[in-house]
Protein backbone atom coordinates (compact mmCIF):
# COMPACT_ATOMS: atom_id res chain seq x y z
CA UNK A 1 0.00 0.00 0.00
CA UNK A 2 1.23 3.76 -0.49
CA UNK A 3 1.66 5.53 2.49
CA UNK A 4 0.29 8.98 2.07
CA UNK A 5 0.62 10.02 5.25
CA UNK A 6 3.93 9.30 7.16
CA UNK A 7 6.66 12.87 6.19
CA UNK A 8 4.77 13.78 3.25
CA UNK A 9 6.70 16.33 1.50
CA UNK A 10 6.17 18.52 -1.54
CA UNK A 11 3.22 17.64 -3.88
CA UNK A 12 3.46 18.83 -7.08
CA UNK A 13 -0.10 19.23 -9.48
CA UNK A 14 -0.57 19.92 -13.01
CA UNK A 15 -3.27 21.20 -14.38
CA UNK A 16 -3.84 22.59 -10.86
CA UNK A 17 -6.09 25.69 -11.72
CA UNK A 18 -9.82 23.94 -11.46
CA UNK A 19 -11.02 21.01 -11.66
CA UNK A 20 -9.74 17.56 -10.71
CA UNK A 21 -6.46 19.58 -10.40
CA UNK A 22 -7.37 22.12 -7.77
CA UNK A 23 -9.23 19.04 -6.04
CA UNK A 24 -5.85 16.93 -5.52
CA UNK A 25 -4.16 20.01 -4.48
CA UNK A 26 -7.06 20.45 -1.48
CA UNK A 27 -6.97 17.12 -0.80
CA UNK A 28 -2.97 16.81 -0.76
CA UNK A 29 -2.47 20.30 1.24
CA UNK A 30 -5.13 18.61 3.96
CA UNK A 31 -2.73 15.91 4.56
CA UNK A 32 -0.16 17.56 5.25
CA UNK A 33 1.89 18.31 2.16
CA UNK A 34 3.50 21.57 0.72
CA UNK A 35 2.75 22.27 -2.91
CA UNK A 36 3.86 23.05 -6.11
CA UNK A 37 0.82 23.66 -8.20
CA UNK A 38 1.18 23.86 -12.13
CA UNK A 39 -1.17 25.54 -14.79
CA UNK A 40 -1.42 28.14 -17.08
CA UNK A 41 -3.49 30.49 -15.25
CA UNK A 42 -1.38 32.21 -13.01
CA UNK A 43 -4.36 34.37 -11.98
CA UNK A 44 -6.54 31.05 -10.98
CA UNK A 45 -3.02 29.51 -9.58
CA UNK A 46 -2.77 32.16 -7.37
CA UNK A 47 -5.97 32.52 -6.02
CA UNK A 48 -5.58 28.72 -4.95
CA UNK A 49 -2.47 28.92 -3.19
CA UNK A 50 -3.93 31.78 -0.58
CA UNK A 51 -6.73 30.01 -0.50
CA UNK A 52 -5.14 26.33 0.66
CA UNK A 53 -2.02 28.27 2.65
CA UNK A 54 -4.82 30.27 4.21
CA UNK A 55 -6.71 27.16 5.06
CA UNK A 56 -4.08 24.69 5.70
CA UNK A 57 -1.22 26.34 6.59
CA UNK A 58 1.40 24.20 4.22
CA UNK A 59 3.79 25.71 1.90
CA UNK A 60 2.68 26.84 -1.48
CA UNK A 61 4.50 27.56 -4.79
CA UNK A 62 3.44 28.09 -7.95
CA UNK A 63 4.35 27.76 -11.49
CA UNK A 64 2.67 29.40 -14.66
CA UNK A 65 3.77 27.38 -17.62
CA UNK A 66 2.35 25.67 -20.69
CA UNK A 67 3.16 21.66 -20.21
CA UNK A 68 3.12 21.43 -24.60
CA UNK A 69 6.20 24.21 -24.81
CA UNK A 70 9.35 22.63 -24.36
CA UNK A 71 11.01 25.20 -21.96
CA UNK A 72 8.22 25.15 -19.58
CA UNK A 73 8.44 21.43 -19.62
CA UNK A 74 12.11 21.69 -18.48
CA UNK A 75 11.58 24.47 -16.33
CA UNK A 76 9.26 22.20 -14.48
CA UNK A 77 11.56 19.02 -15.14
CA UNK A 78 14.08 21.03 -13.48
CA UNK A 79 12.33 22.36 -10.17
CA UNK A 80 10.94 18.70 -9.45
CA UNK A 81 15.13 17.93 -9.23
CA UNK A 82 15.41 20.78 -6.90
CA UNK A 83 12.68 20.06 -4.00
CA UNK A 84 11.85 17.39 -2.15
CA UNK A 85 8.93 15.74 -4.07
CA UNK A 86 7.72 13.08 -3.19
CA UNK A 87 4.41 13.00 -4.95
CA UNK A 88 3.03 13.94 -8.37
CA UNK A 89 -0.33 14.06 -10.24
CA UNK A 90 -0.07 14.41 -13.77
CA UNK A 91 -3.69 15.42 -14.44
CA UNK A 92 -2.59 18.25 -17.02
CA UNK A 93 -4.71 17.00 -20.29
CA UNK A 94 -6.40 18.64 -23.35
CA UNK A 95 -8.72 16.99 -25.27
CA UNK A 96 -9.17 18.03 -29.11
CA UNK A 97 -12.08 16.50 -29.60
CA UNK A 98 -14.00 15.79 -32.82
CA UNK A 99 -13.50 13.80 -35.53
CA UNK A 100 -10.55 13.34 -36.29
CA UNK A 101 -10.51 14.53 -40.28
CA UNK A 102 -11.86 18.09 -38.97
CA UNK A 103 -9.82 18.47 -35.78
CA UNK A 104 -6.92 20.52 -36.81
CA UNK A 105 -2.85 18.62 -37.03
CA UNK A 106 -1.48 21.49 -35.16
CA UNK A 107 -4.41 20.86 -32.26
CA UNK A 108 -3.98 16.98 -32.48
CA UNK A 109 0.18 17.40 -32.02
CA UNK A 110 -0.74 19.76 -28.96
CA UNK A 111 -2.52 17.13 -27.50
CA UNK A 112 -0.22 14.70 -27.80
CA UNK A 113 2.77 16.99 -26.40
CA UNK A 114 0.83 18.02 -22.95
CA UNK A 115 -0.61 13.98 -22.65
CA UNK A 116 1.89 12.06 -23.79
CA UNK A 117 5.22 14.03 -23.96
CA UNK A 118 4.74 15.99 -20.50
CA UNK A 119 2.93 13.44 -18.73
CA UNK A 120 6.00 10.82 -19.74
CA UNK A 121 8.69 13.32 -18.98
CA UNK A 122 7.26 14.39 -15.40
CA UNK A 123 6.85 10.91 -14.68
CA UNK A 124 10.87 9.97 -15.31
CA UNK A 125 11.82 13.13 -13.42
CA UNK A 126 9.53 12.15 -10.64
CA UNK A 127 11.05 8.81 -10.39
CA UNK A 128 14.55 9.83 -10.47
CA UNK A 129 13.69 11.74 -7.43
CA UNK A 130 11.49 8.94 -5.58
CA UNK A 131 14.48 6.15 -6.17
CA UNK A 132 16.93 8.81 -4.90
CA UNK A 133 14.65 9.10 -1.15
CA UNK A 134 13.52 5.68 -1.41
CA UNK A 135 9.58 6.55 -1.46
CA UNK A 136 7.30 8.31 -3.61
CA UNK A 137 3.99 8.37 -5.45
CA UNK A 138 3.01 8.94 -8.85
CA UNK A 139 -0.75 9.21 -9.96
CA UNK A 140 -1.44 9.70 -13.52
CA UNK A 141 -5.04 10.17 -14.56
CA UNK A 142 -6.14 8.75 -17.50
CA UNK A 143 -9.40 8.21 -18.66
CA UNK A 144 -12.27 5.46 -18.85
CA UNK A 145 -11.74 6.08 -22.88
CA UNK A 146 -8.29 4.70 -22.61
CA UNK A 147 -10.13 1.29 -23.05
CA UNK A 148 -12.38 1.96 -26.09
CA UNK A 149 -12.10 3.68 -29.82
CA UNK A 150 -13.94 6.98 -30.00
CA UNK A 151 -15.11 8.91 -32.89
CA UNK A 152 -15.26 12.08 -31.66
CA UNK A 153 -12.10 11.44 -29.64
CA UNK A 154 -9.63 9.20 -31.87
CA UNK A 155 -6.15 11.52 -30.29
CA UNK A 156 -7.54 12.04 -27.06
CA UNK A 157 -8.69 8.15 -26.11
CA UNK A 158 -5.26 7.00 -28.01
CA UNK A 159 -3.28 9.33 -25.52
CA UNK A 160 -5.12 8.11 -22.54
CA UNK A 161 -4.37 4.61 -24.03
CA UNK A 162 -0.19 5.65 -23.93
CA UNK A 163 -1.20 6.75 -20.27
CA UNK A 164 -2.25 3.03 -18.97
CA UNK A 165 0.10 0.89 -20.86
CA UNK A 166 3.05 3.52 -19.69
CA UNK A 167 2.00 3.62 -16.09
CA UNK A 168 1.45 0.13 -15.71
CA UNK A 169 4.72 -0.78 -17.69
CA UNK A 170 6.56 1.60 -15.41
CA UNK A 171 4.88 0.20 -12.41
CA UNK A 172 6.23 -3.15 -13.02
CA UNK A 173 9.73 -1.86 -13.31
CA UNK A 174 9.99 -0.30 -10.62
CA UNK A 175 8.07 -3.72 -8.55
CA UNK A 176 9.72 -3.50 -4.90
CA UNK A 177 11.47 -0.31 -5.12
CA UNK A 178 8.93 1.61 -2.43
CA UNK A 179 7.67 3.96 -4.85
CA UNK A 180 3.79 3.79 -5.62
CA UNK A 181 2.29 3.81 -9.38
CA UNK A 182 -0.99 4.31 -9.75
CA UNK A 183 -3.10 5.40 -13.09
CA UNK A 184 -6.67 6.43 -12.84
CA UNK A 185 -9.75 5.96 -15.05
CA UNK A 186 -12.37 8.12 -14.27
CA UNK A 187 -15.58 8.53 -16.23
CA UNK A 188 -17.42 11.67 -16.61
CA UNK A 189 -16.35 14.41 -14.37
CA UNK A 190 -18.00 17.65 -13.36
CA UNK A 191 -15.25 19.99 -14.30
CA UNK A 192 -14.46 22.80 -17.27
CA UNK A 193 -13.40 19.99 -19.74
CA UNK A 194 -16.70 20.15 -22.35
CA UNK A 195 -17.05 23.97 -21.98
CA UNK A 196 -13.60 24.77 -22.59
CA UNK A 197 -13.70 23.14 -25.82
CA UNK A 198 -17.45 24.83 -26.65
CA UNK A 199 -19.08 21.74 -25.73
CA UNK A 200 -22.18 20.68 -23.61
CA UNK A 201 -22.28 18.87 -20.44
CA UNK A 202 -25.60 16.83 -22.26
CA UNK A 203 -22.93 14.50 -23.99
CA UNK A 204 -23.32 12.35 -21.17
CA UNK A 205 -26.74 12.01 -18.50
CA UNK A 206 -26.31 13.57 -15.24
CA UNK A 207 -26.28 10.72 -13.82
CA UNK A 208 -22.87 9.87 -15.24
CA UNK A 209 -21.04 12.99 -13.52
CA UNK A 210 -18.80 12.47 -10.23
CA UNK A 211 -17.59 15.87 -8.95
CA UNK A 212 -13.63 16.64 -9.24
CA UNK A 213 -13.61 16.50 -5.22
CA UNK A 214 -15.33 12.74 -5.04
CA UNK A 215 -12.84 11.88 -7.85
CA UNK A 216 -9.70 13.63 -5.95
CA UNK A 217 -10.80 11.53 -2.63
CA UNK A 218 -11.31 7.80 -4.84
CA UNK A 219 -8.15 8.09 -6.25
CA UNK A 220 -6.31 8.65 -3.07
CA UNK A 221 -7.93 5.95 -1.58
CA UNK A 222 -7.16 3.68 -4.45
CA UNK A 223 -3.36 4.80 -3.66
CA UNK A 224 -3.43 4.42 0.09
CA UNK A 225 -5.12 0.28 -0.96
CA UNK A 226 -2.10 0.09 -3.65
CA UNK A 227 -4.65 -0.67 -6.33
CA UNK A 228 -2.52 -0.16 -9.87
CA UNK A 229 -6.07 0.76 -12.10
CA UNK A 230 -8.32 3.06 -10.20
CA UNK A 231 -11.69 3.40 -11.56
CA UNK A 232 -13.41 5.46 -9.21
CA UNK A 233 -16.83 5.00 -10.55
CA UNK A 234 -16.48 1.25 -11.23
CA UNK A 235 -18.89 -0.67 -9.01
CA UNK A 236 -17.95 -3.91 -9.40
CA UNK A 237 -14.06 -4.89 -9.28
CA UNK A 238 -14.89 -7.93 -11.02
CA UNK A 239 -15.36 -6.43 -14.25
CA UNK A 240 -11.75 -5.07 -14.18
CA UNK A 241 -10.75 -8.75 -13.46
CA UNK A 242 -12.66 -10.27 -16.23
CA UNK A 243 -10.86 -7.72 -18.66
CA UNK A 244 -7.90 -8.51 -17.03
CA UNK A 245 -8.64 -12.40 -17.33
CA UNK A 246 -9.56 -12.01 -21.14
CA UNK A 247 -6.77 -9.91 -21.71
CA UNK A 248 -4.48 -12.95 -20.40
CA UNK A 249 -5.96 -15.49 -22.71
CA UNK A 250 -6.13 -13.09 -25.59
CA UNK A 251 -1.84 -12.87 -25.00
CA UNK A 252 -1.88 -16.64 -24.58
CA UNK A 253 -3.19 -17.45 -27.74
CA UNK A 254 -1.43 -14.63 -29.65
CA UNK A 255 1.74 -16.72 -28.45
CA UNK A 256 0.90 -19.95 -30.25
CA UNK A 257 3.63 -19.29 -33.21
CA UNK A 258 0.90 -20.00 -35.63
CA UNK A 259 -1.04 -18.40 -38.10
CA UNK A 260 -4.85 -18.33 -37.74
CA UNK A 261 -6.50 -20.74 -39.85
CA UNK A 262 -8.95 -17.91 -41.46
CA UNK A 263 -6.14 -15.79 -42.11
CA UNK A 264 -4.11 -18.81 -44.30
CA UNK A 265 -4.49 -19.12 -48.14
CA UNK A 266 -7.35 -21.11 -49.35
Amino acid sequence: MTDLGTNPGVAVVTGASSGIGAAFADRLARRGHDLLLVARRGDRLSTLAAQLQAETGVGVETLVADLGRADDLARLEARIADIPVSFLVNNAGVGALGPTSSVPAGAQEALIRINVVALTRLSIAAVARFSAAGRGTLINIASVMALMPSAGGGAYSGSKAYVLNFTRSLRLELGGSGIGVHVVLPGPVRTEFFSSQGLSDSVFPDSAYVSAEALADAALAGAALGEEVITPSLASADHWRDLEAARGAYMRDVMSGEIAARYRPG
